[in-house]
Formats: structure tokens, sequence, C-alpha cells
């Protein structure tokens, strides 16, 4: 069961984030990438809202990675590293999804 929350959650994480940087990509470039990304941040809402995980226990462990995934890509595809502001933040926000994902 954990292991399929994670998954569906990830998943989740990647497709909004995802979905966040293609209509950025597509403001400055090509508009399709707007499309491509209406359409991804739409998959993102089906697969949080059909993953049958209780939607507050769902949103406090979405957020932690959410977190985590959001920075790979900001690096990856934008090249923004994060400071040690956003690192000591998202320290605490990952903290706080580990409780809520042991402790429930």
């Amino acid at each position: 069961m954990f292991a399929r929350i994670l998954i569906v959650l990830l998943l989740a994480a990647g497709l909004e984030v995802g979905g966040d940087a293609l209509v950025r990509m597509g403001l400055d470039g090509p508009k399709y990438w707007m499309a491509a990304g209406a359409i991804t941040l739409f998959a993102y809402g089906v697969v949080v809202n059909t993953s049958g995980i209780d939607f507050n226990r769902l949103m406090g462990i979405y957020i932690s990675l959410f977190f985590l995934v959001s920075q790979i890509i900001s690096w990856a595809l934008f090249g923004q590293v994060p400071d040690d502001r956003i690192l000591l933040g998202g320290g605490m926000i990952v903290a706080g999804g580990l409780v809520i994902m042991l402790m429930a």
C-alpha cells in the first residue's frame, strides 16, 4: 500500500511540476507548450483525485514530494540551484511530510 501511494504521488508531482514548466516555456516560446502544459495539469488533477487516499493525508505527503520534484525540475530545466534558505525551508517541508506519512 505504501509503495502504491508513493508512486501515485510522485507521478502526480511530476505531472504538476512538469505541466507548470511547460506553461512557463510556452509563455516565451512556442504556444503549443502552453497547451501541452494544460493537458499535463489536467492529468495531474485526475491522478491525484482518483488515488483513493484521504485528502488531508494526501496533501500533507504530496506537498513534500512536490517540493522535491519541483527543485529537481527547476535545476534540470531552468538551471536554478536552490540556495540555503530554500534548502532549510524545504527540509522543514519534507520533515513535515515524513511526520504525516510515518505517524499516521
